[in-house]
């Protein structure tokens, strides 16, 4: 089998699956179903592993596979490219999806649509991987909005719950702005570059930015960069077009490990990397890039420091972490924000699945408050939850501190006017993010056992799906077919950054494929110079004497304190700041915001519309005003109808008459 054919295989191998089990579902059963799209994503993972080892030796490829159409020079075609980014990305979604479907075996066994599920899940996969893997902007748009589409059917698939169809139409519409700018960008490239191909596109980068943007003097590859990133916000769910990915938990706990860890937010982080040619020649769009980063990443955190559902808190942690990888693109250091993005696809997936499986313990309850003291029962959740969570706070040696701590290097050695904010969000969110985990991780599964009783807390929202233990019932812990896929994201959430750092950041690993100009945008380089090229083990020791690590360490303390010393202190706090509680508890009050002014504005346009424009013009002027005419015409003529025929004869002379007299006077 040659490599183009391997090309093919792997998006093609889950879309079979997806085919076979979301139209023969009932044929096939529950086992077939499974079975089938297990074995395209598995063909999918292992095609990848063949092409990242062949992109490491050195071979790379750029073609068409099939031209779809032609209009004069345009070619709209479908087809590959595959370098390091593109093998990377495609291990990161393939390998995930892989534990995701294993997972979902145990998770949803008794849901009645499984087959549908399953389905579902692996069309994505496919829709992604045509994403990662395209070579134009066509086939970028077609992935970007194929997986928008497939989460919308995934957050929405228990949908007889009105939450989850309020979640699945708030996504797909909030989605649908971020892609306006997107497809607004695609079409300024287009227009004045003549290509929809990458390369060709990026060839004419400096024509581009010596032109200005019509009618003003902006610089036209700034107005595209920003429309791109706008894209990005919407995907990639950055302030404030963040809000639909909270509500997205509505789904089940597999799509979050899935879309809202790995996958579908990661893909505004790459196109953006991907696009790093054309970002680099406008420090405006890096700048923009850079502060609503700084934004996401420290008042998302502060969002999810009150939240109680288990699988918001991983959710708002999400937010925080997307935040952290654009603040480094906003600094020209992509390579980085790749890196933080496939090692925060492994621990986070790990944190979702992990929030999933003590879910099923806990008999479907989210609620933290409603657990403490689990570890005993589900010890093997307790430790790869554990192991996540030092992942995700930075923990010296772990995945997460190798990326994280090299986004807030490279952030300080930044000279962007953003960059200052920058600076103080990624510091303060190192706290913030280690307070929320481990607040999360004690109420959890540490402290006395608040399970087996009744609750009644004011702030439950998702009371249809909070089932929780009977009285006297214990957790127990999950089958293996859920904890497997934990204790296998396990490993690369402390290995991978060990194994990945120098090649990623200090080697020829991006080489022509990532483009910095470091004379301008010399951060990454200077950071790699000072920390990287000493090695992953200087770097983790180095790190117990910093300020990151010393934040963070204070933020597990006070965790720690507050909720299983003296859980007094929260309680406290919030009766004395019930102000700053009900600003957080109503996330900064933009889901208000949308609602009374774009929400009520769109329905306030659409009844003037269907007022005055259909009723009024359309129905009362167009069609009944054109039956009224008639009537009124037919009315008069009625009268000329009188039945005499000399009537009829005196107007056949009259017509006679002006027939002639016009042909006299028109011959002259």
């Amino acid at each position: 089998m040659t490599m183009q054919q391997v090309y093919l295989l792997v998006p093609l191998a889950p879309l079979v699956g997806a085919i076979l089990a979301g139209l023969l579902g009932k044929q096939i059963g529950r086992i077939g179903a499974h079975t089938v799209t297990i074995l395209g994503v598995l063909i999918a993972f292992l095609g990848s592993i063949c092409v990242f080892m062949d992109v490491r030796a050195g071979n790379t490829f750029n073609g068409t596979v099939y031209e779809w159409m032609r209009l004069g020079d345009l070619k709209f075609e479908v087809g590959f490219l595959i370098d390091s980014l593109t093998a990377t990305m495609m291990c990161v979604v393939t390998s995930v999806s892989l534990m995701v479907h294993l997972y979902t075996i145990g998770y949803m066994k008794e849901d009645p649509g499984y087959q549908r599920f399953f389905a579902y899940i692996s069309l994505f996969t496919f829709a992604m991987l045509m994403l990662v893997m395209s070579n134009n902007f066509l086939q970028l748009f077609f992935g970007w909005e194929a997986v928008g589409l497939v989460s919308y059917l995934l957050i929405g698939f228990w949908y007889t719950k009105p939450s989850a169809i309020y979640a699945n139409l708030k996504a797909f519409l909030v989605n649908r702005v971020g892609d306006f700018g997107f497809i607004l960008g695609i079409g300024l490239l287009l227009a004045y570059a003549g290509s929809l191909d990458y390369v060709e596109v990026f060839a004419q980068r400096e024509q581009l930015v010596a032109q200005a943007f019509p009618g003003t003097d902006w610089g036209l590859l700034t107005v595209a960069c920003i429309c791109l990133f706008i894209g990005a916000m919407g995907k990639s769910a950055q302030f404030p077009l963040h809000v639909w990915l909270p509500d997205s938990m509505e789904g089940p706990t597999p799509i979050s490990a899935l879309i809202h860890a790995a996958t579908m937010v990661t893909a505004g982080i790459f196109m953006v990397a991907r696009m790093s040619p054309l970002f680099e020649l406008s420090d405006t769009a890096l700048n923009f890039i850079m502060l609503i980063g700084a934004i996401t990443a420290l008042f998302m955190g502060f969002l999810g420091i009150i939240q109680n559902d288990i699988k918001r808190v991983v959710a708002y942690s999400t937010l925080s972490q997307l935040g952290y990888m654009t603040v480094a693109l906003g600094a020209s250091a992509y390579s980085v924000a790749i890196f933080h993005l496939m090692t925060h696809a492994f621990f986070k997936a790990l944190l979702f699945l992990g929030a999933g499986s003590v879910i099923m313990g806990m008999h479907h309850d989210q609620d933290i408050r409603n657990m403490g003291g689990v570890w005993k029962y589900m010890p093997i959740t307790w430790l790869t939850s554990l192991l996540g969570s030092l992942a995700l706070i930075g923990t010296p040696f772990f995945a997460g501190f190798y990326s994280k701590d090299s986004i807030i290097g490279v952030v300080m050695e930044s000279h962007l006017p953003a960059a200052q904010f920058a600076q103080f969000a990624v510091l303060a969110g190192v706290f913030v993010t280690a307070f929320y985990s481990f607040r999360m991780f004690f109420l959890v599964f540490h402290g006395k056992e608040r399970f087996g009783h009744a609750h009644h807390h004011e702030e439950e929202g998702h009371d249809d799906h909070h089932h929780g233990l009977a009285p006297g019932e214990k957790p127990h812990e999950s089958p293996w077919v859920v904890t497997l896929p934990l204790v296998l994201l396990a490993i690369p959430s402390v290995m991978i950054g060990y194994v990945a750092l120098e090649p990623m950041l200090a080697g020829t690993y991006f080489k022509d494929v990532i483009f910095v100009d470091v004379a301008k945008h010399p951060a990454l380089a200077h950071f790699v110079e000072h920390h990287v090229e000493h090695g992953p083990l200087a770097m983790a020791l180095h790190a117990f004497t910093t300020l990151p690590f010393i934040l963070a360490l204070a933020g597990v303390i006070t965790a720690w304190y507050f909720y299983l010393v003296k859980p007094a202190i929260p309680a406290w706090f919030k009766a004395r700041l019930g102000w700053l509680h009900a600003v957080l508890e109503n996330k900064y009050f933009l889901d208000k915001l949308n609602e009374v002014v774009f929400a009520a504005g769109a329905r306030g346009l659409g009844r003037g519309l269907w007022k005055m424009g259909d009723q009024q013009i359309i129905d009362g002027v167009m069609v009944n005003g054109s039956a009224k005419l008639v009537g009124w015409l037919a009315g008069v003529v009625r009268h000329i109808q009188s039945g005499y025929l000399y009537h009829y004869a005196f107007a056949m002379l009259v017509g006679l008459l002006a027939l002639l007299t016009g042909f006299v006077l028109f011959a002259k």
